[in-house]
C-alpha cells in the first residue's frame, strides 16, 4: 500500500473521530422544566432553553439586574410553556440584547438559577422585511 493511501485513510478516520465526538454535545430545545429535572437526574450536559425576556404590560422588560461589577448581570426569561426563570450571566450584557425577539440559553441549573454559558439572541431589526417604493 502507497503511502498516500495510508495518509489518506488515517485523514478519514480522523475526521469521522471529530464528527462522532461533537456530535455528543448536540442538544435540542427543551423548557425550564425539563431542564431542571435532568439536572437533578444529574445530566451534566449543556441545556438549550429557547425563551422571551419577561415583560410588562406595556411591553417594557422586567427583571433585568446587572451585577455589582458590571461584568455579570441577570434576567428573567419566559419559556415556551409560559414558565419565568431567573438567568444569571457571568459575562457581560450583549449588545442588542433588550431588542431581542427571542433569547436561547445555554448552560445548566446550580440550585434554583440556571447559569448561562452562552446566549444566542435573534434580533428583529436583522429579519424584518422592508419595502423600498420607486417613485416616478
Amino acid at each position: 500500500m502507497k503511502k498516500s493511501h495510508v495518509f489518506i485513510i488515517v485523514i478519514i478516520a480522523a475526521s469521522i473521530g471529530i464528527i462522532i465526538s461533537t456530535a455528543g454535545d448536540a442538544s435540542s430545545y427543551v423548557t425550564f422544566d425539563k431542564a431542571k429535572a435532568m439536572a437533578e437526574n444529574g445530566d451534566n450536559n449543556k441545556i438549550h432553553v429557547v425563551g422571551e425576556l419577561k415583560k410588562d404590560a406595556q411591553g417594557n422588560i422586567v427583571g433585568l439586574y446587572p451585577g455589582a461589577n458590571k461584568l455579570s448581570f441577570s434576567f428573567i426569561m419566559v419559556d415556551e410553556q409560559g414558565m419565568d426563570q431567573e438567568v444569571y450571566y457571568n459575562e457581560p450584557m450583549p449588545a442588542d440584547f433588550t431588542r431581542s425577539e427571542k433569547v436561547v440559553v445555554v448552560g445548566g441549573y446550580e440550585q434554583e438559577v440556571f447559569i448561562a454559558d452562552k446566549i444566542l439572541m435573534k434580533c428583529p431589526s436583522k429579519y424584518e422585511e422592508t419595502s423600498v417604493e420607486a417613485t416616478m
